[in-house]
């Protein structure tokens, strides 16, 4: 059997895709933003998410009694410690009422904190590592600072177990 250029070509761009790493160009991830009936408890689920880059993430509000936010750690917002790699574009989605949402792409290698801004102090807070160290251009997590609470510090998952885990949700989480 002799292939054509148009089927070579074709299973080659198959086989390109397959070898293009997931999620990169599939729909996007969601990270929802959730709170318990009585609202005495919020966060992100998962807290802890393992990326390619090029993934598109979707925040939605899954939490009907709260607004929330997804905003990175970045002085151009709110004047906060940079906590996403150097180079990479910070984001604040604004206020999210229950059901919207909001969208964001992340290319750069590294760690990425983002925080909810009216939940944070209740430790709403999540990790996102997209690719793996090593890959260049690769900035790991940002040093503890005084400027977070320690229940907010510790409230991030470690790197390691959202490399090995793939997600790592919020303690106690429904």
């Amino acid at each position: 059997m002799r292939l054509s250029r148009r089927h070579l070509l074709a299973l080659g761009g198959g086989l390109a895709a397959l070898a293009g790493g997931a999620g990169a160009a599939g729909p996007p991830i969601e990270i929802a933003m959730r709170g318990s009936a009585r609202g005495e408890r919020v966060w992100f689920s998962p807290r802890g998410l393992a990326v390619v880059p090029g993934t598109t993430l979707r925040f939605v509000n899954r939490d009907p009694g709260n607004s929330h936010t997804s905003t990175a750690y970045h002085p151009a917002l709110f004047d906060r410690q940079r906590r996403i790699p150097a180079a990479a574009r910070p984001w604040d989605s604004g206020l999210l009422l229950p059901d919207q949402a909001f969208q964001i792409t992340l290319t750069l290698p590294g760690v990425y904190d983002h925080y909810c801004q009216p939940h944070e102090m209740a430790a709403m807070v999540g990790r996102i590592v997209v690719g793996r160290p090593g890959d260049p251009g690769w900035e790991g997590p940002a040093p503890d600072s005084e400027d977070l609470m320690p229940e907010v510090l510790a409230a991030f998952p470690p790197v390691d177990a959202i490399l090995a885990a793939g997600r790592v949700e919020a303690e106690g989480a429904a």
